[in-house]
């Protein structure tokens, strides 16, 4: 049994083929997953999602890459967290391989992310893409993570260096693995993931992008994400069954979900 910890299939690609998107997930043994938010105006198609289908979870947040979109106070992200079947704050953190100039915006946006993790207890979904430092910085100045009093939270479809996982993890954090792990060219994040304690580790799809191997080049759903699980188990040496176990565990107590 495995859960996508990282999905949007509110996406218009993804929402218009639900039942058969549904019907993946159980055929490969995905049995949840977790519809992140990216912007406001498409939150209530999350939330709405996550209301209709017992299986299917949301989070409330805006993504750092979405410059021209309404901007989140910390009421207004706590006042939509209200909800059970929202069990995160994101997706947030920092991007500037896509985005140049004065990014001081979105370093502020972080740190709105974090405040309303730390007021609703709600983990943080975290993107950070050749922002390592600065993300591992305000993570440590605002208090995000269990070492500082703040909640768990989880380093989203992963793609930095073990040094990073490492200091994500030493303040209370997951580290996340997409289908990337599964390409050819990613030897690095390979060796990255074959370190880091599989107790430590969630998978995701991050669906519609980034197909794992054998379907790179193709739309992402949720039911992929068992192709990921079993990547990682024969990169580590260790049972498929093993890897579904444990990182669903780890979704469980992160995000604070009974079974």
């Amino acid at each position: 049994m495995y859960i996508d910890s990282h999905c949007h299939i509110n996406f218009p690609e993804l929402a218009a083929r639900m039942p058969e998107i549904l019907a993946k997930m159980a055929e490969n043994q995905v049995t949840h997953a977790l519809c992140v938010s990216v912007d406001l105006p498409d939150f209530p198609q999350v939330l709405a999602l996550a209301h209709q289908y017992p299986h299917i979870y949301a989070s409330v947040g805006v993504h750092p890459d979405y410059e021209d979109t309404p901007e989140p106070s910390v009421e207004q992200l706590v006042q939509l967290a209200d909800d059970p079947k929202i069990i995160a704050i994101g997706e947030t953190g920092l991007d500037y391989f896509r985005l140049e100039g004065d990014l001081e915006w979105q370093r502020e946006r972080f740190r709105t992310h974090i405040k309303a993790s730390r007021l609703t207890r709600k983990p943080l979904i975290i993107h950070t893409r050749s922002a390592s430092e600065d993300t591992i910085r305000i993570m440590r100045e605002e208090g995000a993570g269990t070492e500082a009093g703040g909640v768990a939270g989880v380093m989203h479809c992963f793609t930095e260096s073990l040094e990073v996982a490492r200091a994500a993890i030493e303040i209370g954090f997951y580290i996340s693995f997409s289908g990337i792990v599964t390409f050819k060219s990613a030897k690095d994040l390979q060796a990255v993931a074959l370190e880091l304690p599989l107790e430590r580790i969630l998978i995701e799809t991050d669906s519609p992008y980034l197909a794992p191997v054998p379907f790179r080049g193709l739309m992402n759903e949720p039911g992929f994400v068992a192709h990921v699980g079993e990547y990682i188990a024969k990169l580590k040496g260790v049972s498929v069954e093993q890897v579904a176990e444990q990182t669903t565990a780890n979704f469980r107590t992160l995000f604070n979900v009974p079974a």
